[in-house]
């Protein structure tokens, strides 16, 4: 298949399902789109160049995965199809950097009111469960304004509870030192960029790496910044985060506040931050769910189980 876009199904019994007797779910999931759904081997395909037609595709097959609780039948896609007509993401809500593989578009409702809150405050909070695409999404909103000279370069940050916040018994000059625990966003950009967009950019300075304490007196002009895992950060290293921007810089904050790393009763910065500024109107605030979840199904489970247990 020349065009269209394709879903790996890791599970064969699900993959089944979602086909559903004599592929009736993949026929209604036709007629909705206009376009012809196959299944082959584990994938299920929708062959068309329309990429608002591929982002449905994908965005029905990744609800009925997560559905794992009830089996799909074509009465099932109807109503999905109901109501993906007043939730479907807006055209409008996607990501376009310059040089990059492809247009990022959000897979759920919010991750759309995510891409919409990034381009339009200059300070954004993304909380919620891993798995939401939040990091993602904030690498990518990171990279168009970089690429299209609406900002110097990106800076990477995060706390680094798992080393004491002191790198300096690790080998390495500080960039190989942080480099594990930044790995993620890198996976990210790898996705995102080809290979020598993105070396040209680290041998440019344009990305700069940074753990969370050595930000300290530092002022960033015409930046944009991510702080990942932010949950981890105290409510003073939070305060001195924010207070690093100067002009015409942006700030990403992302983190799950149920998932700290701190140590004892120890305070977090994040959800001391999302209560103290929650309601300042230039600061977006995106709170992420379980049903955003777009891993593996089995993750969504497995959040829910933890849950759970909580309760």
């Amino acid at each position: 298949m020349d065009t269209g876009y394709t879903i790996v199904v890791g599970d064969q019994e699900r993959l089944f399902s979602l086909c559903g007797v004599n592929d009736g779910n993949l026929r209604a999931i036709e007629d909705y789109l206009g376009a012809p759904v196959v299944s082959r081997g584990n994938e299920l395909s929708v062959a068309s160049s329309d990429e608002s037609v591929c982002r449905k595709f994908q965005i029905i097959v990744e609800r009925l995965i997560s559905s794992y609780t009830e089996t799909p039948c074509p009465d099932m896609i109807a109503a999905l199809v109901s109501s993906l007509e007043h939730e479907t993401p807006s055209e409008e809500a996607y990501i376009q950097i310059p040089h990059g593989i492809k247009r990022v578009y959000p897979k759920t409702v919010k991750q759309a009111e995510l891409i919409q809150r990034l381009q339009r405050n200059e300070i954004v909070f993304a909380v919620g469960p891993a798995g939401t695409g939040k990091t993602f999404i904030a690498v990518a909103e990171a990279l168009r304004l970089v690429l299209s000279r609406q900002a110097r370069k990106m800076v990477l940050t995060r706390p680094v509870v798992e080393a004491g916040e002191s790198l300096g018994f690790l080998p390495g000059d500080l960039e190989q030192k942080l480099s594990p625990y930044l790995r993620p966003l890198y996976d990210s950009m790898e996705t995102l960029l080809p290979p020598e967009i993105l070396r040209k950019m680290e041998d440019s300075r344009m990305i700069e790496m940074a753990p969370l304490a050595y930000m300290r007196g530092r002022t960033l002009d015409h930046c944009v910044v991510i702080l990942d895992e932010a949950q981890n950060a105290t409510p003073e290293q939070m305060k001195m985060f924010l207070t690093r921007l100067g002009e015409g810089s942006r700030a990403i904050i992302t983190g799950d506040p149920s998932q700290t790393d701190l140590p004892g009763r120890m305070s977090g910065g994040l959800s001391h931050a999302l209560d103290l500024l929650r309601n300042i109107p230039e600061i977006g605030i995106v709170q992420m769910e379980n049903r955003d979840v777009i891993r593996h199904p089995l993750v969504k489970k497995i959040i829910q189980a933890y849950e759970q247990e909580k309760k």
